[in-house]
């Protein structure tokens, strides 16, 4: 069994380099499940209802404005990307970790009984979990060396309302420094002012920054990483996302769309070369 489980996890992600100092990670827009996982899914779970929601059509400017890309291919349900491998708690709150157990509305993920064991997890964690970060790594190491610094972007996205994470209703754009640990001022500050007037948002508010932002965010050694974790309220169509169907709003995609290609083009613009 071992042998035909690595064997079908070929395409762990999707990675391409771009030509700037920007590195875009989406680590839970992915929807692909392993036959192990998929077969254990509570219906509701089946639905994939936690998924950061068409994150790589909303970021679909990155190749034309030369920024690189590694987006995950498996949904959060086979492992969670931006938990550390060790599991250990990154928020005093309630929250879901290396392998959910609970959705955020805090029901089952898996049908009683049928988990995935403890050999599937250490096929998960080292050719899923440590593939995409030793990836990110390696190209945070290059950039750094082609350009002199590099900026890690984590791209997320998140229901309006999720009564187990958070009271009341999410800010349009949740940034997330680590508190300021995880990169200079100046990026969350350039990322702040190109943000419309039409949208609301807030830094270091319940969203901090996950696993991915926290480990590889490091400005003194020249690598800066900050995560975005976007309210689908912007773009997905609201009354069917209650049902649990997932759709792209046509009104409010252009706009949006339009919003994070500004966004990503002021990362560019903005030089933390010391």
């Amino acid at each position: 069994m071992t042998d035909a489980v690595v064997q079908a996890i070929q395409n762990p992600f999707y990675f391409k380099r771009g030509d700037t100092p920007i590195l875009v990670s989406m680590p839970h827009s992915g929807l692909s499940l392993t036959p192990e996982v998929e077969n254990a899914l509570t219906e509701q779970a089946k639905k994939l209802p936690d998924t950061d929601w068409f994150i790589p059509e909303l970021y679909d400017c990155l190749e034309t404005l030369g920024v690189g890309c590694i987006q995950a291919n498996y949904s959060r349900y086979v492992i969670d990307l931006n938990r550390p491998v060790d599991d250990k708690p990154l928020y005093q709150t309630k929250t879901t970790g290396l392998f959910p157990t609970i959705l955020f509305d805090e029901s089952p993920v898996f049908v009683a009984g049928q988990e995935p064991n403890e050999g599937l997890k250490a096929l998960y964690k080292e050719h899923i979990w440590q593939a995409y970060h030793s990836t990110i790594e390696q190209e945070l190491a290059r950039l750094k060396a082609t350009f002199g610094y590099a900026i890690l972007f984590d791209a997320h996205s998140i229901a309006a309302e999720v009564p187990m994470l958070f009271d009341g209703k999410l800010p349009d754009f949740n940034w997330g420094t680590n508190q300021g640990e995880a990169c200079h001022i100046d990026l969350l500050t350039c990322v702040q002012n190109a943000v419309s007037s039409e949208y609301n948002q807030v830094a270091n508010g319940r969203f901090k920054g996950g696993y991915i932002t926290r480990r590889f965010g490091q400005p003194e050694q020249g690598i800066h990483a900050i995560q975005l974790e976007l309210s689908q309220a912007t773009y997905l169509n609201d009354e069917l996302a209650k049902q649990s169907r997932y759709e792209l709003d046509t009104d409010t995609l252009p706009v949006i769309k339009q919003q994070l290609r500004k966004l990503i083009q002021a990362c560019v613009q903005t030089d933390l070369s010391e």
